[in-house]
């Protein structure tokens, strides 16, 4: 009954979202005060209901339940016990129940914690947030069912696809959905403002920890999807412009240039309608990369669904959510008032400029992403856009991006003086001329945008704790340090990406117990290939030795693993990581004469790439707990000094 009791709760949830929309249109149409204090409440219930619901299937999974059709499709009796887990959501119908969950607890803590919005802005925010979930539930109840049965109950399940039996699996996807739902509540928040015409600051200061928080989990989601490629798949790569690693990285584009719009809006008032804008865009850059992933259309590893109808009802969903969201923007940017005017050179101008290049590099990557999936559907001919398109498109935007973030947070809200401002970032400046001189004379083989971005990275690293100079650094505001941080992070992970790019050494040898590979200063013994048994896989493992320069001797042992639930063949990596660079090693095949295929990169700082990606993210929960901080004492000031009069 467990399956059944899923299912129950879920069209309950599904129930009472139409009355939480309903509630919303109806008392919204009214102006009935019993209806806007009823939304509340049912917006709560649907998402523990929903919740409800998704936890039975994660106890469905741990159980191994093969009754389930899901269980038995994506699970297997011997997985292990951290994989049943997180399989519950690496397929389809359960990655598009985790989405509804979130969604549904997201409205949920929208309906107790939100009080900054004016009462029929909220009811109008959650309106919109159950329309949206409606069409998800439609989704699942009509052609995803996660909780249908199986007959006969086959004796075991098919297992689940060896490559996502990964750690990463576990926290990879879920990180993302937050942050694609996080920017489902922002569309929300703008569709709410739109309908009540109530945008400004107040709106903005609301809606800002959303993005912060959808931003924060998509920079969480890429930076660790990244490194599990890296070290799953055995390519050496960390990005590759896959159209599913697009998919992600679109949304992110979009939430940061919505980020520092609303921060515009939440603290000039200004750039009003090009917020509201933004938030449709991301949200519709999170659609697409579902779209593209669920639909079928793409064949990779993320993408867990081939079927054309279900992608055709992604598809009708994103027409009528984007769709109605343009029409509504377009009826309501008429009323929408300019709001505070401000001078080209100010950190407002800064930060148009910052928008409208992480918009032409999101236009970029678009384009080149969708293209060839559009001229296969209209020709039949199949065309391949990959890194060098991306590279050469949008590599010297995100250099001028990143110069522009480094001058951003010194200059002053409104106006500023060019020649005080050339006086702020003179050191920077100074610095990145140095570096780039250094570089020039004493390196070979930079291209030009590697040597150009690690030139970058040492003055932006300067420039990024330039807002603490001469600040009392024990009052200075949290989202102060917050922001230092993010900047710091970026031209860390910078470093890490010119280096990888520029200095990685590989060489691939046929070899055979015994012999000697030496690349760089690494020094590598092969010992033995030998025979292991995991709990669902067998494997030929191969013990080495690495020893770098005259330093200690490190044992590592790449595999080749065999599971025979799918009968798929997987390549384990060796990683080595040191303070200066990653030994990275992947057995091959083996021939008839006892050599087997071995693949080694040495990559000088390529961990810096993801570290910076986690300093990125983890300035942006600092910024985001300053801020919620300082909303919570000045709420508190507000409410102590109404009690006192």
């Amino acid at each position: 009954m467990i399956a059944e009791t899923g299912l129950i709760a879920l069209w309950l949830a599904a129930a009472l979202t139409l009355l939480q929309f309903a509630l919303g249109a109806i008392g919204l149409r009214m102006e009935r005060d019993e209806y806007f204090a009823a939304i509340r409440p049912v917006a709560v219930a649907q998402g523990l209901f929903v919740s409800l619901s998704f936890l039975l299937l994660i106890w469905l999974f741990l159980r191994s339940d093969m009754s389930v059709k899901l269980v038995v499709m994506n699970s297997a009796s011997v997985k292990p016990l951290l994989y049943k887990f997180a399989g519950t959501w690496g397929n389809h119908e359960g990655s598009m129940l985790l989405w509804v969950t979130v969604m549904g607890l997201a409205g949920a803590f929208i309906a107790l914690f939100e009080r900054s919005l004016r009462t029929r802005t909220l009811v109008a925010t959650l309106a919109a947030q159950a329309f949206i979930s409606l069409g998800f539930y439609a989704f699942l109840l009509v052609s995803s069912n996660p909780f249908e049965r199986m007959f006969p109950i086959p004796a075991d399940g098919q297992g689940l696809n060896p490559l996502l039996q990964d750690p990463g699996l576990a926290f990879h996807p879920p990180t993302l959905y937050f942050g694609y739902v996080g920017l489902s509540v922002a569309f929300s928040f703008a569709v709410g403002a739109m309908i009540t015409r109530d945008v400004g600051a107040a709106f903005a200061k609301a809606m800002r920890p959303w993005v912060l928080g959808a931003w924060i989990f998509l920079t969480l989601g890429i930076t660790a999807g990244s490194y599990w490629a890296y070290y799953e798949l055995g390519w050496g790569g960390w990005w590759f412009w896959d159209p599913v690693e697009n998919a992600s990285l679109m949304p992110w584009l979009a939430a940061t240039a919505l980020l520092h719009s609303v921060t515009v809006l939440a603290t000039r008032d200004s750039l009003r309608a090009w917020t509201l804008m933004l938030a449709v865009v991301a949200f519709s850059m999170s659609m697409i990369g579902t779209f593209l992933v669920r639909s079928g259309i793409l064949t990779s590893v993320h993408a867990f669904a081939v079927d054309p109808e279900r992608g055709s009802f992604i598809l009708a969903l994103l027409a009528l959510y984007i769709g109605g969201a343009m029409a509504l923007f377009a009826l309501r940017v008429g009323t929408v008032k300019e709001g505070k005017r401000f001078e080209l050179v100010s950190r407002e101008g800064a930060l148009v400029a910052n928008n409208l290049l992480l918009s032409v590099i999101l236009a970029l990557v678009f384009i080149g992403t969708l293209y060839p999936l559009l001229v296969e559907a209209v020709t039949g001919d199949k065309l391949s856009v990959g890194p060098p398109y991306f590279n050469l498109a949008t590599g010297p935007l995100a250099l001028l991006l990143v110069a522009v973030m480094a001058a951003g947070p010194l200059l002053r809200w409104r106006r500023d003086n060019p020649k005080t401002l050339l006086n702020r970032i003179a050191i920077p400046i100074l610095l990145t001329a140095a570096a780039l001189f250094a570089l020039a004379l004493f390196t070979t083989g930079m291209s030009v945008l590697a040597l150009l971005g690690l030139a970058l990275a040492a003055g932006v690293a300067v420039a990024s704790f330039a807002p603490l100079w001469k600040r009392n650094l024990r009052r200075t505001p949290l989202h102060i340090y917050g922001m230092v941080i993010a900047h710091f992070g970026i031209a860390v992970a910078l470093v890490g990406m010119a280096c990888e790019s520029s200095f990685t050494e590989e060489k691939l040898v046929a070899a055979q117990p015994g012999d000697e590979i030496v690349v760089n200063d690494w020094t590598l013994q092969f010992e033995a290939i030998e025979p292991m048994a995991g709990p669902n896989w067998t494997a030929l493992e191969s013990r080495m030795t690495a020893q770098y320069g005259d330093g200690a001797i490190h044992e590592f042992t790449p595999q080749n693993r065999m599971f025979a639930a799918a009968q798929t063949q997987t390549s384990e990596a060796a990683l080595l990581t040191r303070w200066n660079g990653q030994l990275y090693v992947v057995l091959g095949e083996g021939d008839s004469e006892g050599r087997w295929q071995i693949r080694v990169w040495w990559k000088p700082f390529v961990t810096l790439i993801w570290f910076g990606g986690i300093l990125v993210a983890l300035g942006g929960l600092l910024a985001m707990i300053g801020r919620l901080r300082r909303g919570y004492m000045q709420r508190k000031q507000r409410e102590y000094a109404e009690m006192m009069l």
